[in-house]
């Protein structure tokens, strides 16, 4: 195969047409085998991951610690306000206005190149700028998925004599979890597509590498391509293991 790329490579250097066919072959083959470039792709597809990962852990206990905060606000007795708790309130709802008010590419070039403009580490940088943005959408999420169970669920835990954090940990959560799942899935998803962004401050991931091969063989098709294909088989994969979850939750209600 090494030896046909190099036949075709060199007639089409020096002038010579080639097919649709062994066009083909030749951009495939400098995109893909050539130089073990596949090892490329394999790499950002695994930092790929790990910032999607970071950023997921980042975003779910930021959005979970502002939607419980924010959903105790609202829920206050009238006349039994805390001073305390309004103001981390007020606190977390600039950020959740800031943070949704803003397009991602900005927040990420201002972590990048203003915050941490220091920073070598750019791929940790992207994760927890994509953590802080993707809290400020969780924390939404939950919050509505915490507000749209029934008050009498948490009257009902107080008067067995559990304070508040043991009711909603044991009686809220888990039924707001079940109602919130296919929005905190899509946002999952769009988390894991937004890591691509991450290479406009220098992170390495699957489109960097993507990029890197295009640089060098000057030809933008097919990494580019073969980079979308990627991304799509990883959320198809996710989208899959997501409605697997959601089943298992349907069946245990059943039960």
């Amino acid at each position: 195969m090494a030896e046909l790329f190099e036949q075709l490579k060199s007639v089409a250097t020096s002038g010579g047409k080639l097919t649709g066919w062994q066009s083909f072959f030749v951009k495939f083959y400098q995109a893909f085998i050539e130089a073990d470039r596949w090892k490329q792709y394999l790499g950002g597809v695994g930092r790929t991951l790990w910032v999607t990962a970071m950023a997921l852990v980042i975003g779910v206990i930021l959005g979970l610690i502002v939607a419980v905060v924010r959903t105790a606000h609202d829920q206050q007795r009238p006349g039994h306000r805390n001073a305390v708790l309004s103001i981390v309130n007020f606190i977390f709802k600039i950020y959740t206005t800031v943070i949704r008010g803003t397009p991602m590419m900005v927040q990420l070039l201002i972590m990048g190149f203003v915050i941490f403009a220091s920073s070598k580490n750019f791929a940790l940088v992207g994760a927890l700028t994509l953590g802080i943005n993707s809290g400020a959408y969780v924390s939404e999420i939950i919050r509505g998925g915490l507000m749209a169970v029934d008050s009498g669920q948490m009257e009902a835990g107080r008067s067995l004599g559990m304070n508040y954090t043991d009711t909603m940990r044991f009686i809220i959560v888990p039924q707001a979890v079940k109602a919130i799942l296919p929005a905190l899935g899509n946002e999952f998803i769009m988390l894991l597509k937004d890591t691509s962004l991450i290479s406009v401050i220098g992170g390495k991931e699957l489109l960097y590498a993507a990029r890197g091969i295009v640089s060098r063989t000057y030809e933008a098709m097919y990494p580019f391509l073969g980079t979308a294909a990627i991304y799509l088989v990883l959320v198809m994969i996710f989208t899959w293991l997501l409605g697997k979850f959601e089943r298992r939750l349907r069946q245990s209600d059943r039960r």
